[in-house]
């Protein structure tokens, strides 16, 4: 690759996938490009191939078998250079025993019953929806109207190290989830994901990699109340880890429920998709250059930015 300015430090910047899909799952095609706008260059690897701690700056996009190897990615994740974004957000985010943090601070999030790996499960009457605390791509989530089988499948999910959450199934994810992008800190568009659990007694579709479950998505214009529930989750993240919203370089808000009552089902701040295909092509450029001026900003905090090694 020739430099158009030789004299200027050139970070390498890596987008970290995983060996399954080692260059995403497509939806971030435009950001290497949009990188390069801006005179960064950049290049896809899987999460542990070993030149991926080599580079300057790691952007975790598409990790989605780390649910698996847990204690060996949070350990990658504090081992590289510097990393988007920052190891103790993933450290908090990968365990959904995040989403008490965030109640405790004001977010409306769905009703949730936590249970360790050793703690007997306790299902409520009515359907109800069991997960691992620690998954991606909608892993080991399943409906369930039979609270016997519910629990059989919450021991089985502990029988494997995790530990699992309980919630009450909510009729209005039928109309789906609405997915809340935030780039920098900010609101930038919004997505609407079908919904992805079938019903009780049939198990989730997966893509061809196997590492996450099908989904079916279309544009959204969500209504400034449901905005508001994203809006209090950044917030709250700020509040937990003392930050600015600008450290935070993407986030999804997934949402379900409109203007009435909208509750957080998800904070994604580890590898989430962020819909970028979803956008008219006007927007999904702008989207892009916001993300690109974020790394931009950031490598400026990392003391990464261009006239921070001139050579000699």
């Amino acid at each position: 690759m020739k430099l158009a300015r030789p004299d200027l430090f050139h970070p390498r910047i890596v987008f970290a996938g995983c060996a399954a899909l080692p260059d995403g799952d497509g939806d971030d095609g435009g950001l290497v490009a949009a990188l390069r706008e801006r005179g960064l260059h950049a290049r896809w690897l899987a999460w542990d191939d070993p030149a991926t701690s080599e580079a300057d700056l790691v952007i975790l996009r598409a990790t989605w078998d780390y649910t698996d190897r847990l204690d060996e990615f949070l350990s990658w994740t504090r081992s590289v250079r510097n990393l988007l974004n920052a190891p103790e957000f993933v450290d908090w985010n990968t365990d959904k025993r995040y989403l008490e943090d965030l109640r405790r601070l004001g977010v409306p999030v769905v009703p949730t019953q936590y249970f360790n790996v050793d703690e007997p499960v306790r299902v409520p009457a009515g359907e109800v929806v069991v997960k691992p605390a620690v998954g991606a791509g909608s892993a080991g989530a399943q409906r369930f109207v039979d609270s016997v089988a519910a629990a059989a499948h919450a021991t089985a999910l502990q029988a494997q190290g995790k530990g699992v959450l309980v919630q009450p199934y909510d009729p209005r994810i039928a109309d789906g989830e609405t997915a809340l992008v935030f780039l920098n800190g900010e609101e930038s568009h919004a997505f609407t994901k079908g919904p992805i659990l079938p019903p009780a007694g049939h198990t989730p579709e997966f893509d061809e990699s196997g590492t996450y479950v099908e989904e079916s998505l279309s544009p959204a214009d969500p209504e400034d109340e449901v905005w508001r529930v994203g809006r209090l989750a950044i917030w709250a993240v700020t509040r937990l880890f003392d930050i600015e919203p600008e450290d935070l370089l993407y986030a999804r808000v997934d949402v379900i429920g409109g203007p009435e009552d909208p509750r957080l089902l998800e904070l994604e701040l580890v590898e989430p998709s962020l819909g970028f295909r979803q956008l008219k092509q006007s927007d999904r450029a702008d989207a892009e250059r916001e993300f690109a001026i974020g790394v931009e900003s950031a490598l400026e905090r990392f003391g990464l930015g261009p006239l921070s090694h001139r050579r000699g």
